[in-house]
């Protein structure tokens, strides 16, 4: 009965991120993770595209 639990609680959250990130994506996004107030690894002249900036 545990595992079921844990399992559904997995699910739930996955479920949640996959919606989340579809619905930024759908609005425009480009980075996100990346806060509004801007991010280098978002920015279009930005050398590399797969370097994923942290602060």
């Amino acid at each position: 009965m545990t595992d079921i639990i844990i399992g559904a609680v997995l699910v739930i959250i996955v479920g949640l991120a996959v919606f989340y990130i579809i619905k930024e994506k759908k609005k425009g996004k480009r980075c996100i993770g990346c806060p509004d107030g801007g991010c280098d690894c978002c920015n279009k002249n930005y050398p590399d595209k797969h370097f994923m900036h942290i602060n």
